[in-house]
């Protein structure tokens, strides 16, 4: 049997029915490129949880600051208010300093008072009037400066009796007056810019 040359033109044609037809997957490129993907797959997973542990960390880091910054509000609006109280009670205490620093001065003073009304009280008809008159001046001078300072009489007589600003000396039986009323002031009492420097003394009223 003769060979045929070799046409070119065959060649070709072989080579164009190699070609088409379907190439074998090789095994070991395959595994590669499944390793590869499971590779980048943990390494994504791996970066995913270590991302959400930080974002955890960040959250409670947060939390923690802002329960400081809690605790650092209230401790200072705690402060504020103690400060404030301490202002406010140094202010009163240095006000009734102020009001009642002549509490005792006023409680040696009203002996005199006592003294000039029992005088002119007890004045006769054979007094002067010239005399009578200077020592009526003399009280009302010393009862307008006492009042100046705050000083205020406490005389009772025909109201009802106060304990806070009266002390009964005796009761007395009177069908005229209803009980617990105060009859008669033995002795005014007085007040020192409302606060109680002498209380009155007095003679209450009881039932017949």
């Amino acid at each position: 049997m003769t060979n045929k040359p070799h046409d070119p033109k065959d060649e070709e044609l072989e080579r164009a029915e190699r070609d088409a037809e379907p190439q074998s997957l090789d095994t070991e490129n395959v595994d590669t490129l499944d390793g590869l993907e499971e590779a980048l797959q943990t390494d994504d997973d791996a970066a995913m949880s270590q991302s959400d542990q930080e974002a955890d960390i960040l959250a409670a880091r947060v939390a923690e600051l802002e329960q400081e910054l809690a605790q650092a509000k209230d401790q200072q609006v705690r402060a504020a208010a103690e400060a404030q109280n301490a202002r406010r009670r140094a202010e009163q205490d240095a006000d009734k300093a102020k009001k009642f620093a002549l509490e005792k001065f006023v409680k040696e003073l009203l002996p005199v008072v006592d003294s000039l009304e029992k005088g002119l009280e007890s004045m006769s008809e054979d007094v002067s009037e010239t005399h009578r008159e200077g020592v009526s001046m003399t009280l009302r001078m010393q009862l307008d400066v006492l009042k100046k300072f705050g000083v205020e009489p406490v005389d009772p007589h025909g109201e009802p009796f106060d304990p806070q600003y009266h002390e009964a000396m005796t009761l007395v039986p009177n069908p005229q007056m209803d009980p617990n009323t105060v009859m008669d002031v033995m002795q005014k009492g007085y007040t020192l810019n409302g606060r109680l420097v002498r209380p009155a003394m007095v003679v209450v009223s009881k039932q017949a």
